[in-house]
This record gives C-alpha cells, sequence and structure tokens, in this order.
C-alpha cells in the first residue's frame, strides 16, 4: 500500500530579551551557577504578579510579519496545566486562544518546485525549568531543579501539517531559523538549547483527505536531528501498518547515537492541559501603529536578499540560497565583495570567485567544525588577500587550502601565514623541471606505463611532482614540464 507523508513542525525560539517574560530577572542564565537567576515570580510562590514583557511581544510581532501573518488586535495569556516537575507553579503561562500571529507562510524550494508551507501560529510563552538526572555509585538517582531557564520568553511558531518529506520539513525548519537570525529576536543557538524542534508525523492512504494517527517527537535541536527522526518515524509507521497494526497518538524522543524514535508518554490533548484565561494578566491590545513601527524596522529578509544577491551578483539560485541561509554568511559574502573593489575585475566575477570559495572550503571547514562563520576568527579581507595570491600565481591552490585552514583555526592574515610555512608558490623553470626528473626517474614503471598508452599515468607522475616540491611547484608549469620530459622519453 502507497501512503502520503503528513508533517507538521513547532518551534520553539528563546527571544533575545534582557529579562524574563514575566519578571525581571535576567534572561541570560547560560554558565551561570544554578538557581541564581530567580525570584519569586518565577519561582511560582503564591501571592506574587507577573508583568507582560514588552519587548518579547514586540519581537512576536516582528517574526509574524516576516512569515506574513496577520497580526491580532487583541491577543491573551492562558493558563496550561500539568503537573511535570520542570514547572515549578504547576502551570505554565501561554497562550491558546487569541495568539498574536496566525495565518501565515513560508515558501520553500524544492526540485525547483516552490511549496508553500502555512504558519497557523505564532504565540508567546515562558521556558520550563531545566531538569539534571543524577545516578551517583551507591545512591538511589534523583533529580535536580534548575529554576534559571524557567520565565525565559519562549516563542512558538505553529505550522500547518502540510509537509510531505523529511527534507522538506528541514527546509522549512532551515527558513524559520533563518528569520530568526535576521530579525535578531533571537540567537536561534541550537546548541545552547534556545532553538528547539517538535515534529508531528503521521502516515494515510494516498489519495485520501482523512489524517492518520499523528505521533509526536518531542525536543529535537538539528537539522538533521529532525530530518533523520522524521524518516526513522516513517519507516515505523509504515512497518506497523503493514503489518496490521495500529499506529498510537503518543509522545516520542529521538536518539541520535542508535539513530531511532523511542516512547516518552502518551500524547496529551488540549483538554488535558485545561487551559483557562490567565486572571493576573489583563488582555493585550495591539495597536495598527505599533504594528506598523515594527514592520518599518524589519531588516532584509532571507527571500529578499536571495533575489537582491542573484540580481546584484549574477549569482546562481543555488549559491545565493547556501549563501543566504546564514545572515552572518550573507553578511561575510558581501565583506568580502567590497574589500575586493580595488581589483580591476567586473562586480559579478569577484562576488563568484568570493562566493565559490565560502560554498566549497570555508563551509567545509565550518561543517567539520559544526560552526557558524561569525563563530571564527576567519575575516573577509583574509579571504580577498588569499584569493589575490591565487590569482597572482603566488599560491597554489592546493597551498592555498592548508592556508586558509590554519587562517581559519588561527586569525592570521594569509601572508603571514605563507610566510610562516614557507608555502610561496615555486615559478622557477628550472627548480620544477628538476623535481619532474627525480619523479621520472623514481617511478620507471609509471613511466613506461605512460610510454605504451596509459595516459592516466600521467596523473599519478603529477602528484609525484608535487609531493617532491611538497605543493610549491606551479600546476600549469610542472604540467608542462611534465609533458616535456615524457614526450624526450617517447621512441616516436
Amino acid at each position: 500500500m502507497e501512503y502520503e507523508i503528513v508533517i507538521g513542525l513547532e518551534v520553539h525560539v528563546q527571544l533575545r530579551t534582557e529579562s524574563k517574560m514575566f519578571c525581571s530577572c535576567s534572561a541570560q542564565y547560560q554558565g551561570s551557577a544554578p538557581n541564581t537567576h530567580v525570584c519569586p515570580i518565577c519561582l511560582g510562590m503564591p501571592g506574587v504578579l507577573p508583568a507582560i514583557n514588552k519587548r518579547a511581544v514586540e519581537h512576536t510581532i516582528a517574526t509574524g510579519l516576516a512569515l506574513d501573518c496577520s497580526i491580532a488586535e487583541t491577543t491573551r495569556f492562558d493558563r496550561k496545566n500539568y503537573p511535570y516537575p520542570d514547572l515549578v507553579k504547576g502551570y505554565q503561562i501561554s497562550q491558546y486562544q487569541g495568539p498574536i500571529a496566525q495565518d501565515g507562510h513560508l515558501d520553500v524550494e524544492l526540485d525547483g518546485q516552490t511549496r508553500r508551507i502555512g504558519v497557523e501560529r505564532v504565540h508567546l510563552e515562558e521556558d520550563v525549568a531545566k531538569l539534571q538526572h543524577v545516578t551517583d555509585d551507591g545512591e538511589e538517582p534523583y533529580t535536580l531543579v534548575d529554576v534559571n531557564r524557567s520565565g525565559v520568553p519562549l516563542m512558538e511558531i505553529v505550522s500547518r501539517p502540510d509537509m510531505r518529506s523529511p527534507e522538506e520539513a528541514r527546509l522549512y525548519l532551515m527558513g524559520v531559523h533563518a528569520i530568526l537570525q535576521y530579525t535578531g529576536v533571537s540567537t536561534a543557538n541550537m546548541q545552547e538549547g534556545n532553538f528547539r524542534c517538535d515534529t508531528n508525523v503521521s502516515l494515510r492512504r494516498k489519495g485520501s483527505d482523512q489524517l492518520g494517527t499523528k505521533v509526536e517527537i518531542k525536543n529535537l535541536n538539528s537539522f538533521r536531528a529532525v530530518f533523520y527522526a522524521l524518516k526513522y518515524e516513517t519507516e515505523r509507521q509504515q512497518g506497523v501498518l503493514d503489518n496490521g497494526g495500529r499506529v498510537e497518538q503518543e509522545t516520542r524522543g529521538w536518539s541520535d547515537e542508535r539513530g531511532v524514535t523511542f516512547s516518552q508518554r502518551s500524547k496529551e490533548y488540549a483538554h488535558d492541559y485545561r487551559y483557562f484565561p490567565e486572571p493576573d494578566l489583563p488582555p493585550v491590545t495591539i495597536q495598527r501603529d505599533w504594528v506598523e513601527q515594527v514592520r518599518t524596522g524589519l531588516p532584509e529578509l532571507p527571500v529578499a536578499r536571495r533575489q537582491r544577491f542573484r540580481e546584484e551578483y549574477g549569482l546562481s539560485t543555488y549559491d545565493a540560497d547556501l549563501l543566504t541561509t546564514s545572515k552572518a554568511m550573507s553578511e561575510f559574502f558581501e565583506s568580502a565583495v567590497a574589500e575586493t573593489a580595488a581589483a580591476s575585475l567586473p562586480l559579478q566575477v569577484r562576488a563568484k570567485m568570493m562566493g565559490n570559495w565560502l560554498i566549497t572550503e570555508v563551509n567545509r571547514l565550518l561543517n567539520l567544525g559544526n560552526r557558524d562563520i561569525d563563530d571564527c576568527p576567519l575575516a573577509p579581507a583574509h579571504l580577498v588577500e588569499l584569493a589575490s595570491m591565487v590569482e597572482s600565481g603566488a599560491l597554489s591552490s592546493s597551498l592555498a587550502k592548508t592556508t586558509l585552514e590554519e587562517c581559519f583555526h588561527s586569525g592570521k592574515a594569509p601572508s603571514q601565514v605563507v610566510e610562516e610555512g614557507g608555502y610561496v608558490q615555486v615559478n622557477d623553470v628550472g627548480i620544477i623541471d628538476a623535481a619532474v626528473r627525480e619523479a621520472l626517474g623514481a617511478n620507471p614503471s609509471a613511466v613506461a606505463d605512460y610510454l605504451a598508452g596509459k595516459e592516466t599515468a600521467s596523473k599519478y607522475l603529477m602528484g609525484q611532482v608535487m609531493k617532491i616540491s611538497k605543493g610549491k611547484a606551479n600546476p600549469s608549469l610542472a604540467g608542462e614540464a611534465l609533458v616535456r620530459q615524457l614526450r624526450a622519453l617517447s621512441p616516436h
């Protein structure tokens, strides 16, 4: 039986504010000693009164506008009741009826097609405390509660169930992540847990309008985890259905180490939370002039920047997409292009050159270290200097990669790295000829293979020449010298 995958995402985002959502405690809790950013309000003491963080509301309006949502004229907060120990009050202040933003969308490009993913709502709530499970030798396991995170403004972006593949879900999530970075409402740092995702996935027969039983996968904190968790879960559900079983509505976790989802608890329904209006907070009126003020303050968003990069710099759609996924990467690219202004080359040629370095070599180093471009000491001027050294012939492409890696980790200028490492490209024909003679003399079987008509042997010999010269020989001059000396050895 053929099935259609139905996916919806709930993205939880810690907002960039100085204080928490309903009190004046600092929201900058990362790295702090446990329970040092707390007060009677976020500790849930009886008789305290919360107050709404205006900046958090403004950030939510900005996000809603960036996602083409309509902004409510009046919004309110509700109590969401559940008994988990990470909620010291026994309830969470959230929004159920009347979210700040709703009915938006985000477009994603997949296989040359544009898919529109609906955004059902964007609402505000408070984050919960953090639990630390401890198992000491000889003692019963126990759990510590750190309330520092509790009360930090948490925005939730709920999509409609419009995604039909794990890859589509990954692209949607990357698009949301980019918008959050561009607008500056959040650092959206996955490693620190201020950008998290829950997925809802179900299967239904192809052609059917009836939704299948959905399963929620909680607290995924990377694009990779979302993709592989959805891939595994769809295969698991298909196996259950193919064997005549029934998919249970439940909440599951994801194990990166084992590559599997696992059952955590039965899924709650909305009525399980016993929502009711928060009696300690009045409804909030969102004036239209406030909305327009926020709209006016929005920066250039990823979609507009991608279009501009294609038009202004002549980049392909693929290159423009890669260079604008991260705000930091797009700004680095533009700074690098601006640094090349002194070069007597057309703007689009210079842009393509910088784009190629960033998309290939710099991205490779970023992926290896799981870092973003603003988290390393490499500067745009360094990339420009490196490209200039390659173009002038002062540095071979292979040595340029070695130089870039050292610049990436140390922050040193390419010229300093080249001088310290002795990486200057050798253009002396006499030195190159000597390296070729040494390579030919040390590899008589490869020479014989070449003379017997095996052209591939020349590639091996070229590699030996570069090895002898420690990668410093000018590849073009070395290739010419190799062909010249091999022809001299040919009896024909």
